[in-house]
């Protein structure tokens, strides 16, 4: 029996902007496996989306807490969403 597909939206707060946050999500999902995106917002945080089976979206949502070395991640919000069938995953300006 298949894995069922979830979706969360994360939105990271702190040093994540110009530490490639962004290209290292993009890596991680993919290499995971997990379709979404990722995507700078004008207050200075980080939000992606992450659609896949739960174990490796769920891992994903933790990598977040910490993000890539140059990162310092102060807050993270989490929320669940119902799937939308994302395909692939994309850095989003």
């Amino acid at each position: 029996m298949s894995e069922a597909t979830v979706r969360r939206r994360v939105v990271v707060q702190g040093r994540v902007q110009g530490v490639a946050f962004r290209a290292s999500t993009e890596r991680e999902a993919t290499r995971a496996g997990v379709h979404g995106w990722v995507r700078n917002r004008p207050d200075g945080s980080v939000e992606a989306v992450f659609e896949g089976p739960e174990p490796a979206v769920q891992a994903l949502v933790e990598w977040c807490r910490g993000g890539p070395r140059w990162a310092q991640v102060t807050t993270l919000a989490v929320f669940d969403e119902p799937p939308e069938q994302e395909r692939g995953f994309a850095v989003r300006t």
